[in-house]
């Protein structure tokens, strides 16, 4: 077996004792016994002096790494190809680079440049499309309740959602080794047609959250008013001393025969700017809901079976 090596090779040598072994040769020490003091080989010790009488100096020599293949202006370029376009991928972005260059750029480099300037690839968020009219009512509509504390206790939000059993939004992982990608272990499997689900109708409020009802095929005003208002609705806000229904501007919520109904029962209703799901806090328990479904898929096939 092979003796190990001691571990002061491998240590850098400290400016105090490139010193010392300089100090020491001007004495007339030899190598060999310079190097037993400072506990360093007879290499290193020689190495220090040549270049002690050689350059007048004992400084380590920096690294020497390869040059790089982008210049600044370069760098600087990249960074405004992708912040222009952020979609851009980096494979796209170095064949850019080499059509202008005439020099090989990876898209590995690519993304060390976009690293370095603090970008970074990231799954884009979903939403809908927004006008300026539908920000600009969105906007107006959190400035009129931005002073609301209390009030935020009395409001019941309610929403509609498809709970799908092949459903895959990309929070699902597997763990699998390079060049496994195929592996159909390792695939996601989705249905080209509908996919089997149920749509549910839910509604929570500070404390207390009405039943959860099953919408069996196409809801309409008549069918939400006489299934979901009368049936839950009423009951649930009646258990209440105070209550503000909120409702999303969805084609049955805003029929004439709806509105009458609210009226007709003394509902205060909250007003909803459109397009902004992401203003009520039931779309958080609707997500929970679906990492609970796609971990539980026996129970939501047995759900839909009855």
């Amino acid at each position: 077996m092979c003796r190990r090596k001691q571990r002061s090779v491998f240590d850098q040598v400290s400016e105090f004792d490139r010193e010392r072994i300089v100090a020491y040769r001007d004495c007339g020490l030899s190598f060999r016994e310079i190097g037993s003091r400072v506990g360093r080989n007879q290499t290193t010790v020689m190495r220090i002096c040549d270049r002690w009488m050689h350059e007048g100096t004992t400084d380590r020599r920096g690294r020497s790494h390869p040059p790089q293949c982008t210049t600044s202006r370069e760098d600087k370029q990249i960074v405004r190809m992708a912040v222009t376009d952020l979609s851009l991928t980096s494979r796209t972005i170095a064949q850019h680079i080499e059509s202008v260059t005439h020099h090989s750029v990876s898209a590995r480099t690519i993304r060390h440049r976009l690293q370095h300037s603090g970008l970074s690839a990231k799954r884009p968020m979903v939403g809908l499309p927004l006008t300026q009219n539908h920000r600009r009512l969105c906007c107006q509509w959190c400035d009129e309740r931005r002073m609301w504390a209390a009030e935020w206790n009395e409001v019941v939000f309610t929403d509609e959602s498809c709970i799908c059993l092949q459903h895959h939004d990309g929070r699902i992982r597997v763990w699998r080794h390079r060049r496994e990608r195929m592996l159909n272990s390792c695939v996601m499997h989705r249905h080209t047609g509908p996919a089997p689900g149920i749509i549910v109708w839910d509604g929570i409020g500070c404390h207390s959250h009405t039943p959860l009802v099953r919408i069996a095929g196409t809801l309409n005003s008549q069918r939400y008013i006489s299934e979901v208002l009368e049936s839950v609705v009423l009951p649930y806000l009646q258990g209440l001393a105070t209550a503000i229904f909120q409702q999303d501007n969805a084609r049955p919520h805003v029929a004439r025969i709806f509105q009458r109904f609210f009226v007709n029962h003394q509902i205060e209703l909250l007003p909803w700017s459109a397009r902004s799901p992401n203003l009520s806090p039931i779309e958080n328990m609707w997500s929970i809901l679906d990492v609970f479904t796609m971990a539980s898929s026996v129970f939501l096939k047995n759900f839909i079976k009855r």
